[in-house]
């Protein structure tokens, strides 16, 4: 195809070449011949016409065979006024009129004409011959054989066709060239099979069910098929656009550009958690693929949570048959009175609890988890407490991702203190216009200063992992929830030198700024949520 384009172009520009060449050759000659005749038509001539007669031998003719010879023309023709020739190739044609209208020679005009006369067809040139007065007294007319000139067009056509020939071999070498190159880099497949490898790739790339976007070399947005455009929320004029401008700052850029590298990588689009994998193309880009983890992390979410509900009824089942042990003794014994007195202390006990967490935390899932966390506490020997800057009215914009946050760090906090000196973990949730402050703290070895980061890493523990899973993914989903609403997690020392974790949470309340410095009114009943060791 590329050869066959080069030939037309070839014989197309070898044939708009040639067509002026003609015509400037006509001109060429008819100049020629005007200049000719011009210089046949001197004053000399003029005088010898009018003093002499038409014949052959005549001074006249005998000019103008010179100047035919010495110039190289057909012919030269000298006439008086009256078109009579005075000269003229055959002889014989002396003494007659000439065959073509020499009126405007005559009139003082120069002519330049293709014509046909006597001698055939030619390139003339016509001028008035003047004596020595300036008086027109006659006319020169000088022709060119035309097939002198159509001889040197014919004989600049293998020329031509010379230069032709090897502009198309160039052309001929550079499209063999450029075809052996384009076929190394389709590998060797014809224009069909590329053509259905296209609406293959398009077809497969909408009815996926995963994301995919590919970058080119510059961080621009090659393509992107329907799912990745309705995980990501953009439309498709994002195409072409660099991936900066269209996602803006933010993890998920940082992940989709490769500055964050690593397999699996969490990132979070709004209201959705993604999960992507970045593979790099030979041409400097890239094509990341995304997974929708929403639906999976929000059940993983209510599994910690009902995980979590499971041990307080397992503990206050367990703590429930111990005071039933208790009760049955005692009535055994007949010590009706003392029996009496242990269920109101302890029925008084687990009311004050409740009565102490709900009037704190005003919302209830995450008042339940603590009020069954302080059960599971009890349970393990170790002392649950609310601060007395705890104060969470009832406007949370996502209970269970609280809960989720609350759950995971007082778990860790309970592990950690079990076993010390003294064990306890306070608990502090208070709100601070519509941030929520999440402090715990508790009385273990705490985190040294060199691990408070590392603690956050996905698949870090210190506990030995389970035989039908994997630890470390608490704390590093307390963050990654945290950093999704804008905010941060971060572990430090607490007071007596055990851990302390801080979360904030922006915008996690609705409606009108709740006040940061509302206290809880005292109340009369005795202090402890729940304490290990005490007669229950």
């Amino acid at each position: 195809m590329q050869i066959a384009i080069a030939a037309g172009v070839t014989v197309l520009a070898t044939g708009l070449f040639l067509a002026p060449l003609s015509n400037e050759l006509d001109d060429q000659a008819m100049r020629r011949a005007l200049a000719i005749a011009e210089t046949a038509a001197s004053t000399r001539v003029a005088a010898d016409l009018l003093s002499s007669r038409p014949t052959a031998d005549g001074p006249v003719q005998a000019e103008a065979e010179r100047v035919r010879a010495a110039s190289g023309a057909e012919y030269v023709v000298v006439m008086d006024r009256r078109g009579v020739r005075w000269s003229h190739t055959d002889r014989r044609e002396i003494g007659r009129v000439v065959s073509t209208d020499p009126s405007e020679a005559l009139a003082g005009r120069h002519v330049m004409e293709l014509d046909s006369g006597t001698l055939g067809r030619s390139a003339r040139g016509k001028v008035p011959l003047r004596d020595g007065t300036g008086a027109i007294v006659g006319a020169v007319s000088v022709g060119i054989a035309y097939d002198s000139v159509h001889e040197r067009l014919l004989a600049a056509i293998p020329g031509m066709l010379a230069y032709a020939g090897g502009a198309l071999a160039a052309g001929a070498l550079a499209a063999y060239l450029i075809s052996r190159r384009l076929q190394r880099q389709t590998h060797d497949l014809a224009f069909s099979d590329i053509s259905a490898l296209l609406a293959e790739r398009e077809a497969m790339l909408h009815s996926l069910r995963e994301g995919v976007v590919a970058l080119d070399g510059g961080g621009r947005i090659r393509l992107m098929n329907d799912e990745a455009q309705r995980l990501l929320g953009l439309g498709p004029d994002a195409a072409g656009r660099p991936l900066d401008e269209v996602l803006g700052a933010g993890r998920t850029t940082e992940v989709l550009a490769g500055r964050v590298r690593g397999d699996d990588l969490l990132a979070v689009r709004g209201s959705r958690v993604l999960v992507a994998n970045r593979m790099p193309t030979d041409d400097g880009g890239a094509v990341i693929t995304l997974r929708d983890r929403t639906e999976l992390e929000r059940l993983g979410r209510e599994l910690d949570a009902t995980r979590g509900l499971i041990d307080a009824l397992r503990a206050q089942d367990h703590e429930h048959a111990n005071h039933m042990h208790t009760l049955l003794g005692l009535l055994e014994l007949e010590l009706h009175q003392e029996a009496a007195d242990f269920v109101t202390e302890v029925v008084g006990v687990h009311r004050s609890t409740a009565e102490q967490i709900t009037e704190r935390i005003h919302d209830p899932l995450p008042a339940a988890l603590l009020v069954g966390k302080a059960t599971v506490a009890a349970e393990r020997g170790v002392s649950l407490r609310l601060t007395p800057d705890t104060l969470l009215p009832d406007r949370l914009v996502d209970p269970r991702g609280l809960v989720t946050v609350v759950g995971n760090l007082v778990d860790n906090a309970l592990d950690a203190a079990a076993g010390s000196a003294d064990p306890r973990v306070e608990v502090e949730l208070r709100a601070e216009g519509r941030t929520v402050v999440l402090v715990v703290c508790d009385s273990g070895p705490g985190v040294p200063a060199d691990r408070r980061e590392l603690v956050f890493s996905e698949g870090w523990s210190t506990k030995e992992p389970p035989a039908h899973g994997r630890r470390g993914l608490g704390l590093a989903l307390v963050r990654r929830l945290a950093e999704r609403q804008g905010g941060s997690a971060r572990a430090g020392e607490s007071a007596d030198g055990g851990a302390r974790f801080t979360v904030v949470l922006p915008d996690a309340l609705t409606g009108p700024d709740a006040p940061a410095d509302r206290r809880p009114e005292p109340r009369p009943e005795p202090e402890p949520a729940s304490t290990a060791g005490e007669t229950r």
